[in-house]
Parts: structure tokens; sequence; C-alpha cells
């Protein structure tokens, strides 16, 4: 008889706790479309639907660890989160919480409120890396063409609050990839460079050449080793000279192959006169006297 009394409470809990449940899910709705928007490491968790009379509260963890609020995402009515600050460990992977509430003020009896779990996320293997800043320059020779990239500013600070940079953040493991191409060509070309500072020496002289540029990261998966891609720039087109396109031991040559064709070209035209003279000459002497 107290084993069926036992389960007959047992069962009154359970239908007690779901219905709350039911209705705190009625009461205050779970966000949907949880994502992690982060760009040069300004890293921000995004959401909907805008509440009306509820609010939205942020719980983030280490994976494995405790969960830890930030007080500008407590009982809020926005939907994004501005977590840069607090992820502070670049390498490790985080998820967050979103928690459906009373709005700040309210009162309410549950203990458990509807939530939703975001995928995880690491600063340093998944930050979108912006847009590079480059410019050109072409040595006097024309023989080298620099590009000058500027290393992209991020949203993180040092001890210091310097604020500090891809390079900075990355150190050996940023590289940039150069895709280029002659002005009046489809043809592509692509380099990759582990400094800032690209030296192009394979290029056409006088040519005027277009670039983009993108920082490239190949330690990560494949689908974020690539930073977003630069505005095409190009180099001003140059004409050369004969003495800049060619050597003077080249224009030296040529010239003596020139004047040498052309003594060769006087000589066989002299020579060629001088026979024909000679055979007329021998013509007329042959030729019988009139009248004898």
């Amino acid at each position: 008889m107290e084993n069926r009394q036992l389960k007959f409470h047992l069962r009154e809990l359970v239908l007690v706790l779901f219905f709350m449940k039911a209705c705190a899910s009625d009461t205050f709705p779970k966000a949907q479309n949880v994502t992690w928007s982060s760009i040069n490491f300004k890293s921000m968790l995004t959401w909907s639907p805008k509440p009306t009379n509820y609010s939205y509260t942020v719980e983030f963890s280490k994976l494995g660890q405790d969960r830890d609020r930030t007080p500008h995402c407590i009982n809020m009515m926005e939907t994004e989160c501005d977590l840069t600050e607090r992820l502070k460990d670049l390498n490790a992977s985080y998820s967050a919480d979103i928690l459906s509430g009373p709005k700040r003020g309210a009162s309410t009896d549950l203990v458990e409120f509807p939530h939703v779990s975001s995928e995880k996320f690491s600063p340093y293997y998944d930050t979108t890396i912006g847009k590079p800043e480059f410019t050109i320059e072409v040595s006097s020779d024309k023989k080298k063409t620099t590009l000058n990239v500027k290393d992209i500013p991020t949203a993180l600070f040092n001890e210091d609050e310097k604020r500090l940079n891809i390079r900075d953040v990355f150190g050996d493991n940023l590289q940039y990839k150069i895709t280029y191409r002659k002005a009046k060509s489809t043809g592509k070309r692509e380099k990759i460079s582990k400094s800032s500072i690209i030296e192009l020496t394979d290029l056409d002289r006088g040519e005027s050449y277009c670039f983009n540029v993108q920082a490239f990261l190949p330690f990560r998966a494949q689908d974020k080793q690539h930073g977003e891609i630069s505005n095409i720039q190009c180099s001003p087109e140059q004409n050369t000279s004969l003495f800049e396109e060619y050597s003077m031991g080249v224009i030296a040559g040529a010239i003596l192959i020139i004047i040498l064709a052309i003594t060769a070209i006087v000589i066989v035209i002299v020579i060629c006169c001088r026979r024909r003279k000679r055979a007329q000459h021998t013509g007329k002497e042959g030729l019988p006297l009139n009248g004898v």
C-alpha cells in the first residue's frame, strides 16, 4: 500500500514539473538562432527574437568549467552580448547559454528557466580576419614590386592598454596570400608570404599588375583559414626605355651584329658591282671592229 502511494506521489511530482516547465516555456520563450559573431577578435553572441514581456540572461564558460555571467548581459532586452573582454584565454573553447526569464525587477516562482546552448567557439581558431590594407612600391629599376601590408588592429588590448594587431596575436602563424595578375589579363598567380612585406621579382618590367591580399592561417580548419579579401589595387603602367629593358652588353652585342650585317651587305654589293662592270668590259673587247 505504501509503495503504491509513493509511486502515485512521484507521478504527481513528475506531472507538476512537466507542466511547470511547459508554462515556463510559454511565459518565457526560448531564444532562437544563437550564433557567435566575431571579426578581428570582437566577439559577440547574437540570437532572436526581440523580447517583449521577458528578458534574456547570458551565461558562458570554458568547456568543462563553471558558468559565469557578465553584468551587462543579465535581464537584458537586447539580442546580443559582447563577450570580447571576458574571453581572455584566446586558445580556449567556450560555450554559452541564453536563459529566458522575467524582466529586471519582476519576480517568478520558477527555479529553472528555459535556455538554449550555443555551439562551441574559440577566438583564436574561429574569429574572422577582416580586409587588410596595403601599399605598392615599384623599384626605380622596375625589377622589384613590394607590397607593404598593414597588420589589422584587433579589439584586444595588452596590460598597458595598447591595442594589439593580428601580428601581435598570431605571431609567426600569420601569413598572407597574394593573388595577382597583369592588368590587361585574366590569368592569375598566387604567392604565400610569412612577412607583411612581400617582394615580387618575377613580374614583367613596365607592366601594370593588380593585387588582392588576405590573411592566411594554415593551422586552422580549411573553411576558416582565409580572411576577408582586400580591395584590388593596381601598380601604374610604366614605359621602359631600351636601356632599362636590356643590359648594356645585350645592346652592344645587338649594335655589333647590325654593323657586321650592314658591312657584309655593303661588301656583297661592291663585289657584285665590280663583277658586272668587269663582265661588261670583257664583252666590249670581244666585239669585231666594223670596216676591217
